[in-house]
């Protein structure tokens, strides 16, 4: 099974809502098989026993409430699925639907189900399985308990707060497992502005379908130029939508570059219907901009929940600058065999990613800009040496904004003022009282 192959499967099985169900399904229906055929080995306390009448009327009781929650539980999903993605960003249903609480609960409640049933059938006089009944009760009440949490967890995350955290934690996973598959794969050489050579490529893969690439098998790719003695270029980054046909890899030099090979190099290579945060935390970035930005439009006009979204951009941030990799570009006698050029994201890119749309429309708020000053002037202080630069752009960029919003206004001074809290917070101005 290839790489890719396994990369979808993984996203499958990570995305589906129905899969966890099905088998908690399967589970249930052997359970209720082998708690049947427990009685023939064992009995159970007097405490535990049920007359057939009363096992049949527990056991229609627990098929018909585990039937009625299932229902229930889907519907407050889609409710919460509906409520934040109109609150927040539609992208943000991919985290939802991962939810592993939500496919414990379906499941339960689904395997409680097929349980209680498959002993129901098995009900007859002088031949009740009790030890089974008591466990169909028990596994209803887990799945209620298991609810109750599942509802508490999504009500605290319909706060724009909580759906930042969350995505902002899952980009700075990303990245660290980023560097990590790069220090495995022997270093490849990561180019801004693409590759240039003089000599025509040896190979050229194209693109079989459409589709936004997911994901690369840095190590794979890596390890086939070093096999075959070539160096191996990745034209579209992580991210990108790529057309059908259009130029996937180019490789230069090497041997053996037959069908096979091509097969091979299109197998490391995920295109998708959309972008993944697995290895791609700018996309955790975007996501996390489209949150702060919906907030700070004039349908909504809520600049604090845009400062709260500054909170944990200026973390994943500060991640990104202080163990990140600055990456360089490279023409074609730059880099020599075996080697793998893959196109990547600079430190200005992501910068500009962060702040360029939240200065935008947030430079009329005066809690915003005072936030992100505060945030630039930090990150300036704790990034690389190398990083700085694009950070002290970005704070002129902010002076200008604030001189086009504020210049005549009385609170000029108040908006070029850094505040962690955006307003409210200690600033580091005169605290002379003002005259009267």
């Amino acid at each position: 099974m290839s790489w890719g192959t396994r990369f979808r499967i993984r996203q499958f099985v990570r995305g589906s809502l129905w899969l966890v169900p099905v088998v908690g399904g399967l589970t249930g229906a052997l359970l209720g098989l082998a708690a049947a055929e427990s009685r023939a080995y064992f009995e159970v306390p007097d405490a535990w026993t049920y007359s057939a009448g009363t096992a049949q009327a527990v056991l229609a009781s627990v098929v018909s409430a585990s039937v009625g929650l299932t229902g229930f539980v889907v519907t407050v999903g889609v409710l919460i699925v509906q409520m934040a993605t109109g609150t927040f960003s539609a992208r943000y249903m991919r985290i939802f639907y991962r939810d592993g609480l939500l496919k414990a609960v379906l499941a339960v409640l689904v395997g409680t189900l097929t349980f209680s049933y498959s002993l129901l059938r098995r009900v007859e006089e002088g031949s009740v399985p009790s030890l089974g009944v008591t466990l169909a009760g028990f596994f209803l009440a887990t799945g209620v308990l298991l609810f109750l949490v599942f509802l508490n967890r999504s009500i605290h995350r319909l706060r724009p707060v909580a759906v930042t955290a969350l995505v902002a934690r899952a980009g700075r996973n990303s990245f660290r497992d980023l560097l990590r598959d790069v220090e495995e794969a022997d270093a490849p050489v990561h180019v801004l502005d693409g590759y240039a050579s003089e000599v025509p490529p040896t190979l050229v893969v194209p693109s079989l379908h459409a589709g936004a690439v997911q994901a690369l098998n840095a190590r794979g790719l890596t390890r086939f130029a070093h096999e075959r003695d070539c160096l191996v270029v990745v034209r579209p980054a992580v991210g990108d939508f790529v057309p059908e046909g259009a130029v996937l890899f180019e490789v230069y030099g090497g041997q053996g570059l037959d069908d096979a090979a091509t097969r091979s190099l299109q197998s490391m290579i995920v295109l998708g219907v959309e972008r993944t945060i697995e290895q791609d935390p700018a996309f955790a970035i975007r996501v996390m901009v489209d949150i702060a930005i919906r907030a700070l439009s004039p349908a909504v006009n809520d600049p604090t929940t845009a400062v709260q979204v500054l909170d944990h951009l200026g973390e994943t941030l500060r991640l990104l600058g202080t163990r990140g990799r600055p990456a360089r570009g490279v023409d074609g006698a730059a880099v020599s065999s075996p080697a793998l050029v893959v196109r990547a994201r600079s430190w200005e890119d992501i910068v500009e990613l962060a702040f360029t749309e939240i200065r935008q429309y947030g430079g009329s708020s005066v809690q915003v800009v005072r936030r992100l000053r505060a945030l630039l002037r930090d990150l300036r202080e704790r990034v690389q040496p190398q990083y700085r630069g694009a950070v002290d752009d970005e704070l002129a960029r902010l002076d200008a904004t604030v001189d086009e919003h504020w210049r005549d206004s009385v609170d000029l001074e108040r908006a070029r003022t850094a505040d962690g809290q955006g307003i409210g917070g200690p600033t580091s101005r005169s605290t002379a009282a003002p005259k009267t």
